[in-house]
């Protein structure tokens, strides 16, 4: 009963990372139907950010984690303006092309500046052993906050997506790109705050990820956005809902497989069930199946 607590709670803490990377997905693609392959790559910027306020600039760790989501959500205005704007009207083909050649260079250009060696985090949050409900199952403090930080971030952006009026105009993006503009709705701006958010969901988690695992390196995004990625695909990509859903199942399903003792095929078993959604629900769990003239 304590190793299926213990392993539980590991894995909704593996599976919060990777819901806040799916959020950011998952709102891009909702409006403008891009697979953003490069969001990994934000994800890594925000890591380093996060090593630099803290390990240089000795700032605490909520103070830091802000700065950092603010830094990252600015990156990914410039990327969506500098990439993505000019192929808005092209091909998707083009598009994702596009993507995958900007998260080679964010990998290789931080390789450049950086160094490819790995950088260590220093111990920012809390790392003390609790007995969960007496039952002895030992979980370190640190797996709590990053749920509940994962939680707040996603209560907030239900709450910017269905009250506020940038959120209004997102979803009424969503729906009808044409409509909207012809209702006075700013495109461009949805568009850029769109990326924003997103962008600054893959900073928190890639200042998390440092936390939770203590060292980073330049090509530390590409497994997280890929894993992401799937989890997004799992719960429907587009839905905010489904993207934390599939994020805490695809880290529970990852972190049974390591209990279990085949932790060498963890990544392969994520990847077999992406194949499995897209041939038997591509639309997730939370998505609904939709008819599309072509």
């Amino acid at each position: 009963m304590e190793q299926l607590l213990q392993q539980a709670v590991n894995g909704i803490s593996l599976g919060s990372i990777y819901a806040l990377i799916a959020l950011g997905y998952t709102m891009v693609y909702g409006i403008i139907n891009l697979i953003n392959f490069a969001h990994g790559e934000v994800l890594m910027v925000g890591a380093y950010i996060g090593l630099y306020l803290t390990s240089v600039l000795g700032l605490p760790f909520l103070p830091a984690l802000l700065l950092a989501m603010i830094l990252s959500g600015v990156l990914g205005m410039v990327i969506e303006k500098v990439a993505y704007k000019p192929l808005r009207n092209g091909t998707r083909i083009s598009a994702l092309i596009t993507a995958i050649a900007v998260s080679l260079f964010m990998q290789y250009g931080m390789m450049y500046f950086v160094g490819p060696e790995s950088r260590t985090y220093k111990d920012l949050l809390p790392s003390k052993q609790i007995d969960v409900f007496s039952t002895g199952a030992l979980i370190d403090i640190k797996s709590f906050y990053i749920i509940f930080i994962t939680l707040i971030m996603m209560l907030l952006l239900m709450y910017l997506t269905k009250f506020t009026k940038m959120g209004k105009s997102m979803r009424a993006l969503s729906q009808d790109r044409d409509a909207a503009e012809l209702m006075g709705i700013n495109v461009n701006q949805t568009i850029s705050y769109t990326f924003f958010i997103g962008s600054a969901l893959a900073g928190a988690a890639g200042v998390l990820i440092g936390v939770y695992y203590s060292t980073i390196n330049p090509l530390m995004g590409a497994t997280p956005g890929l894993k992401a990625f799937v989890s997004a695909v799992i719960g429907g990509i587009g839905i905010i809902p489904g993207a934390v859903f599939g994020g805490f199942f695809l880290g529970i399903v990852e972190t049974a497989v390591s209990a279990l003792g085949g932790s060498l095929y963890k990544d392969a078993v994520a990847f077999f069930i992406l194949i499995v959604f897209l041939l038997v629900k591509p639309s997730g769990l939370l998505g609904k199946n939709t008819q599309e003239k072509v």
